[in-house]
């Protein structure tokens, strides 16, 4: 009888943080505790507020697939059941590729907000996969808002500056410096970010880091975080600034996962 009622206790306990949990998901701000139908939808009305032709783009992506496959079934179907199979092989496609739309539409629009603004290499760093890459923003400065963020991935440290190229010149050198004596061995990659010539733009920022060649595993990763970690410990922070850099960082890490789920 004492093991029935224990167990009796045991199955409601469970039942009720089963409700908890339930009940934390459904007010979480967090996209990887939402249900997918709510993860799309904060990625679609967070570009749109940006993308105002978003909306066009997605109805064309999913309609063009379907009436691709509305024409094919007309000329080679026979039977009802083809039909079926391909009217939903045409939805498919059309969501899968107004999905892919989305995701392209939303990363070119936390950019183009971003640019401009001080820090907003913090909008591009933000859509690299944090699984894969971890970026520190501001780790120094000047005055002037220059900047030098950092990432962190296979492919070592990367050290990347946005400001006036004369100041970012000079800040670089004495932070690559750091980097190495601290880590032997390691590979240490500069980019100033910009347009001019030698530079990196802000488009293409993210997709020249993950193009950087992989040295590093995974153990050696973190130890080159940790090193990292120490660096930063003894030395003071940057005030970074206030506004569009925070807000675009945290606006692109939220929509690409509310796309992803994770």
């Amino acid at each position: 009888m004492a093991k029935s009622e224990a167990a009796k206790a045991l199955a409601a306990k469970q039942q009720a943080a089963r409700r908890a949990e339930k009940e934390r998901r459904r007010n979480s701000d967090d996209p990887r505790d939402w249900g997918w139908f709510k993860q799309i939808t904060y990625a679609y009305k967070a570009t749109a507020k940006v993308d105002k032709r978003l909306h066009l783009w997605m109805i064309g992506a999913f309609a063009v697939p379907l009436v691709i496959v509305i024409i094919v079934a007309a000329l080679t179907a026979k039977v009802a059941l083809s039909w079926v199979m391909w009217i939903i092989t045409g939805l498919v496609a059309g969501f899968a590729l107004a999905m892919f739309i989305l995701t392209r539409r939303m990363k070119q629009a936390t950019l183009e907000q971003a640019r401009g603004q001080v820090g907003s290499a913090a909008a591009a760093l933000g859509l690299l996969n944090e699984k894969v890459w971890t970026h520190e923003l501001g780790i120094t400065g000047t005055r002037h808002q220059d900047l030098v963020h950092r990432v962190i991935g296979p492919s070592g440290v990367v050290l990347i500056g946005e400001g006036e190229p004369g100041r970012l010149k000079q800040l670089l050198t004495a932070e690559e410096r750091k980097h190495l004596q601290l880590m032997e061995d390691l590979p240490v990659w500069v980019i100033q970010m910009g347009d001019k010539q030698g530079q990196v733009s802000l488009d293409d920022l993210a997709k020249h880091i993950k193009k950087l060649p992989k040295s590093l595993d995974k153990h050696q990763v973190r130890e080159v975080k940790a090193r990292a970690k120490a660096l930063d410990a003894i030395r003071p922070r940057v005030p970074l600034p206030k506004g569009p850099m925070p807000t675009s960082a945290r606006q692109a890490k939220g929509s690409r996962r509310a796309l992803r789920g994770h």
